[in-house]
């Protein structure tokens, strides 16, 4: 471990949480200096290091499981301002003689809490505050000696030690979702633990060009550039680091880019000086096949992707492929293999999502990232995978990208994942319907006010909604609204755990729907429909159910070309109307469903969603809500061309927070 021997580090002690390394972006915003390290870090080693404080992160282990990671206590007998973060919150009361167990349910959500605002870590806030509260385990009793200065309920959510610097907070201030989690940050570096704030984005960009050019040498590095803000940067920094020399830049047409994607990646680069080498490999894409290995040890080969409809096989499939290619590119540029190395734009959410070793240990997998697939991580024990993007989130990359000199509408375009469309097209050969399809169905009905015959059901809707208090007072008496469950499935994550559940549609009997209502629907809906993770709002006539049939859907060229048009459509509205930066991002998503067709005859049509997403950090977020960040005449036109285009059949709008649904659908 480096000493911080002359610098103001704040040493952050990893428990595996999946809001960690937000904690770490907080931190470097408010322009003090981090060490990431694991929770089982010593107390030699903390001292060593000369820190100015220690925060301890959230984690998915109880504080006494068998398996929970180790720590040495004698951390808190440093003297070092210390703040605990859910886990860490238990960590200290339990390390300092309180008791911590488990509650009968979790608390997963936004909350009011109660901040005791003479503390130090709550300076100019208000007594009541909305948070993020995440947690199974809650505190039983406090540790002697320290005061509780914050309640969620009759949750204990906060603790402060009166004469010692020790703070700790059952929520996690790191994310959007806690409104002034930030100011408690700021508190706790500044007004406690004494910080300058004096480190910046010119530090940390000199910190990557010496990386850069400590881990090249006398090497090469091969970019793989799709034309986003990551690996554009990511090209940009290396050509800062080294010279365009010593850089190849490479772009691999998958098949799956946007409408014209690839002449616009090879203008806009080579305006910036980089010469690009341009690849069709889209029929290797469509072809190709990989190896997954089981739990039990054993592996198996996937199908062609053309023919796969498993989201995390077509990921696995496009990441290999992708290395595989790039191998074969390096070849054909006569560079020996040991002499290059690979060079990616892989963000801190990338790592943290995957629960790479590189981000955390104990993390849950949430999905896997095209550029973080078995085959990468080989490349990475090896040496050969460069990633000098890996301390940085999607607008710390923004800011370094202005400031390397990128222009303004090339840093600031809607991210674009790796995999391309192909993870925005929904595969599958046949309807998913578990066995709570039809219960799941009147629950949804009843909740929208629909008659369902029922009365367990019909209770079970009314106790939701009686429980909300006064905000579910609009769907007390609601009318002219319906809801069905659709026969397809999404990505979404709840808690620290990823699921893949059913999508819910909503649709009313006006012209307009009231936005208000189907965004309480859309945050009632999950908490009382278990199997449902995702809510949208279908325009057309009211879809009445039940939905039980699918188009058979593939990765064609044909289905591709029908998402392209419609994202196409979406971009282009954005860039007219200047809403590219005020809407962090916009998945187009082709979904293998026509709520419209008939029974007795198979359909060839699909809907398209429209995914709106707000967020400074990619981890938590929202959807926009229409006729505010999205001009309702902008969105309507965004619908109207997309239901020209042949094949369309409803055009639907994701109203899902971040959680319970991911930014993506697979």
């Amino acid at each position: 471990m480096a000493t911080s021997e002359g610098r103001e580090v704040v040493a952050i002690l990893d428990a595996g949480a999946q809001y960690g390394k937000l904690i770490d972006r907080c931190v470097r915003e408010l322009k003090v200096e981090t060490d990431l390290l694991p929770l089982s870090v010593s107390a030699d080693e903390v001292r060593a290091g000369n820190y100015k404080a220690v925060i301890i992160s959230g984690g998915p282990n109880s504080v006494y499981a068998s398996d929970a990671p180790p720590f040495d206590s004698a951390i808190f007998e440093l003297g070092l301002p210390v703040l605990g973060i859910c886990y860490g919150f238990q960590l200290i009361n339990k390390t300092f003689g309180g008791s911590v167990h488990a509650k009968e349910h979790r608390q997963d959500g936004q909350q009011h809490v109660w901040l005791d605002t003479t503390c130090a870590l709550f300076k100019g806030l208000s007594e009541q505050e909305l948070v993020l509260l995440t947690h199974g385990d809650s505190i039983d009793s406090p540790a002697n000696g320290f005061s509780i200065v914050s309640r969620a309920g009759s949750i204990i959510a906060g603790l402060a030690h009166p004469e010692r610097p020790i703070f700790a907070v059952q929520f996690h201030p790191e994310v959007e979702l806690s409104v002034h989690g930030r100011d408690m940050f700021r508190n706790f570096l500044f007004g406690v633990a004494g910080c300058s704030g004096l480190y910046t984005m010119v530090d940390r960009e000199l910190g990557a060009i010496q990386e850069i050019q400590d881990t090249l040498g006398d090497k090469k590095a091969l970019v793989l550039v799709s034309g986003g803000v990551d690996s554009s940067v990511c090209a940009a920094l290396l050509n800062k680091a080294v010279g365009h020399e010593r850089v190849v830049a490479l772009h691999i047409d998958n098949g799956f880019m946007r409408l014209d994607e690839s002449v616009k990646v090879k203008v806009s680069l080579e305006r910036l000086g980089l010469p690009l080498h341009v690849i069709d490999a889209s029929e290797d894409f469509y072809n190709a096949t990989t190896e997954i290995k089981r739990k039990d040890g054993t592996t198996y080969t996937t199908k062609r992707l053309k023919e796969t409809t498993a989201p995390e096989e077509k990921r696995k499939i496009i990441g290999d492929t992708f290395m595989r290619v790039a191998e074969k590119v390096v070849s054909s540029f006569n560079l020996k293999p040991e002499d290059v190395f690979l060079a990616q734009g892989t963000l801190r959410p990338d790592l943290i999502e995957s629960a790479s070793k590189l981000a955390s240990s104990n993390a849950d997998a949430i999905k896997t990232h095209h550029n973080d697939t078995e085959l990468v991580r080989l490349l990475r024990e090896q040496g050969r995978v460069l990633e000098p993007l890996k301390d940085y989130h999607k607008d710390e990359v923004r800011e370094l990208g202005r400031q390397l000199g990128l222009a303004t509408d090339l840093v600031m375009r809607q991210p674009f994942p790796g995999p391309g469309l192909a993870i925005r097209v929904l595969c599958t050969e046949e309807p998913y319907i578990t066995d709570d399809f039809d219960s799941t169905n009147m629950l949804l009905q009843a909740l929208v006010g629909q008659t369902v015959e029922d009365p367990k059901i019909v209770q079970k809707a009314a106790n939701a909604i009686s429980g909300l208090g006064d905000i579910g007072a609009p769907l007390l008496h609601l009318s002219g609204y319906h809801a069905t469950l659709l026969p397809i499935r999404s990505v979404g994550v709840q808690g620290d755990g990823r699921t893949y559940s059913y999508v819910a549609a909503l649709t009313c009997e006006a012209d307009e729907p009231d936005w208000s209502i189907l965004f309480l629907l859309a945050r009632v809906i999950p908490r009382v429909c278990h199997s449902v993770n995702r809510i949208v709002y279908a325009w057309g006539a009211p879809i009445l159910g039940p939905v039980r049939q699918i188009t058979t859907t593939h990765l064609t060229p044909p289905v591709l070309q029908q998402l392209k048009e419609a994202d196409d459509v979406v971009n282009r509205l954005l860039l007219e109307n200047n809403l590219i930066q005020t809407i962090s991002q916009v998945p187009v998503v082709l979904a293998p469903v026509d709520p419209d067709a008939s029974l007795d005859m198979p359909s060839t049509r699909r809907s398209v969603a429209i995914r709106t997403f707000i967020t400074s950090d990619f981890m938590t977020g929202r959807p926009v809500v229409p006729g505010e960040e999205l001009p309702l005449a902008v969105l309507r036109s965004m619908v109207s061309q997309i239901q020209k285009i042949e094949g369309v059949s409803r055009v639907m709008y994701d109203l899902t927070a971040k959680p319970p649904g991911t930014t993506e659908w697979e």
